[in-house]
């Protein structure tokens, strides 16, 4: 336990929290969109079993995300995953009540948390490994605390969703932006990417675009279908 004396494993440990609280804003996005149809109990319960276990993934994960990162197709795959996340909860319904919105509809939203948090931390863990230097003890312990920033974000993000539901779409959004980029940066088109820097935006933006753009589109579609059964 010496080495709880020293200034370098302090110091390690607040550039751990630090990367974190920037990193983390679009994961507590990912999580306040999954848990934000469930009922306020049932959110709690998401938000705290989707946070704490994603922060264990992400020790887990950065042991081998060096290697994970050098796999071809592995980010186009997540990239991919992450639109498809977009999408859905874009376009989930939040006219389930009762029963529906149960033990299954919260597993369901952990799920989600976790998939995305995989997908969206290949690149991001990448940073926290390097500052943990190999110390096992800091990163944990530098993960750990990161887990109530998380949960406070998304708490916070969830009432602010239920007051400006544009959040929403701009959440979606996000989530598209960031499986754009994820896509761009495999490793398969690392050499090209490098070669042409606009790909990167252009990747980022066609994700958000696409994501909102076919959500919404699904939206307004099934909103016809729910006033036309309505009016028959």
């Amino acid at each position: 336990m010496e080495f709880l004396s020293t200034p370098d494993f302090w110091i390690g440990l607040v550039k751990i929290i630090w990367i974190n609280i920037i990193l983390s804003g679009d994961n507590a996005v990912v999580i306040a969109l999954a848990a934000r149809s469930l009922p306020p109990e049932q959110q709690k319960k998401a938000i705290m079993i989707g946070s704490g276990a994603a922060v264990v993934l992400r020790i887990v994960l950065t042991v081998v995300a060096a290697k994970l990162l050098e796999l071809s197709f592995l980010q186009i795959i997540g990239g991919c995953l992450l639109l498809w996340i977009g999408y859905q909860l874009l376009t989930s319904d939040e006219g389930e009540e009762g029963e529906a919105k149960g033990k299954g509809g919260m597993m369901a939203a952990v799920r989600t948390i976790l998939i995305a948090d995989l997908v969206m931390s290949l690149d991001n863990v990448i940073a926290v490994a390097a500052t943990a230097q190999g110390n096992m003890v800091l990163l944990i312990l530098g993960l750990a605390i990161s887990i109530p920033l998380v949960i406070f974000g998304s708490t916070l993000m969830i009432k602010l969703m239920e007051r400006f539901p544009v959040i929403v779409v701009l959440g979606a959004a996000l989530i598209g932006w960031v499986g754009g980029e994820t896509i761009v940066n495999d490793n398969i088109l690392h050499d090209y990417a490098v070669a042409h820097p606009w790909l990167h935006y252009v990747a980022a933006a066609a994700g958000a675009i696409l994501v909102v753009g076919i959500g919404k589109f699904v939206q307004s579609r099934n909103q016809a279908k729910a006033q036309h059964t309505a009016a028959a």
